[in-house]
């Protein structure tokens, strides 16, 4: 299998952006109707839900909306109100050194990764981060110093509430520090269980535990794999050995006194590293978020991509999957 990585660097969204909603939105069309359209909540329901929790990010999304043709299917799709299930593997950890730094890594099916790094200023503020669908984000930085990643949560329970690559853009939108951040993930309703890891550039963070049916827990530990206080969906758990992952990383930050580049390399090795690519929890990448220094890396076995923020050029990156040696090549 292989994934083409693409950095994107448009300040306003515009004619890039609008040609990577053309490549995406078949596959996305077919997986929104995945359960028929019936099960979709309507365009005004997706636009109401917006103005009443993320009103600062409604002028965005009505830009979106034109650049995608002004279709009602693509405006109920990328509202991210209750939208069709779907899971992911990741671990993420934040490791505290001289500064702080946030490393994760995405395990998910590289067929439905949109593989769009997006260096962005929609709303006067600077965000680099790693999108799905089209817009969310699933992992990123924005110039205020403030660094995000999500991991699934291992519960199956769904509920009303918004896909949470939305909530992490509106983050990093208009959030300054990870006190704000913890404000927004009390009060925006998300319709799967997530985990929600954030750290700033004064080194404050938290991992918030998000789920539709019961109260946000907000926990001071610096690591998160799939699973959330405790394992409830065991079938889940013991595939992804999220367990494991989280003793391994907890071990490394309280055993261990290690640099950050000895840390990082430890994201691209089992226990952490997964080539589970047939059940779609292989490690698609490691990223590596520095706030303070206002530079991402994305990692993969033998390969590194950095950025800094504001100064993204245009290029790709071709990954090759699975196994420990995915080959990359390197165009503008």
């Amino acid at each position: 299998m292989d994934l083409i990585f693409e950095t994107v660097f448009e300040t306003e969204a515009g004619p890039l952006w609008q040609q990577q909603f053309k490549r995406l939105w078949p596959a996305y069309a077919e997986w929104f109707l995945s359960e028929g359209i019936a099960a979709r909540q309507t365009y005004l329901a997706g636009l109401r839900a917006l103005k009443l929790h993320m009103p600062e990010l409604v002028p965005t999304y009505e830009r979106l909306c034109e650049l995608a043709g002004g279709g009602d299917l693509a405006a109920r799709f990328l509202s991210f109100y209750r939208p069709p299930l779907y899971l992911s593997g990741c671990s993420q950890a934040i490791w505290l050194g001289k500064e702080p730094m946030l490393v994760r890594n995405y395990d998910y099916d590289p067929r439905l990764c949109d593989g769009i790094i997006l260096d962005s200023a929609w709303n006067g503020r600077r965000v680099l981060a790693m999108c799905d669908g089209m817009w969310g984000v699933v992992d990123g930085m924005n110039d205020a110093g403030l660094a995000v990643s999500l991991t699934f949560g291992g519960r199956r329970v769904v509920g009303d509430g918004f896909g949470v690559p939305l909530i992490l853009r509106y983050i990093l939108e208009f959030c300054d520090t990870t006190a704000q951040a913890v404000s927004v993930l009390k009060r925006i309703p998300c319709h799967m269980a997530y985990n929600i890891t954030c750290v700033d550039r004064s080194s404050a963070f938290v991992t918030a535990y998000l789920s539709p049916d019961r109260e946000v827990v907000i926990s001071d530990t610096r690591v998160a794999t799939n699973h959330q206080e405790y394992v409830e969906w065991h079938h889940h758990a013991r595939a992804t050995a999220t367990v494991e992952r989280e003793r391994f990383l907890l071990h490394r930050l309280t055993m261990h006194d290690e640099p950050a580049d000895k840390f990082i390399a430890a994201f691209l090795k089992p226990p952490l590293y997964s080539t589970n690519f047939s059940n779609g929890f292989g490690t698609l990448y490691t990223s590596v978020y520095w706030p303070a220094r206002q530079m991402a890396e994305f990692h993969w076995p033998g390969d590194t991509w950095r950025h800094r923020l504001g100064q993204t050029a245009n290029a790709s990156r071709h990954i090759r999957y699975p196994g420990s040696s995915a080959k990359t090549t390197a165009n503008g």
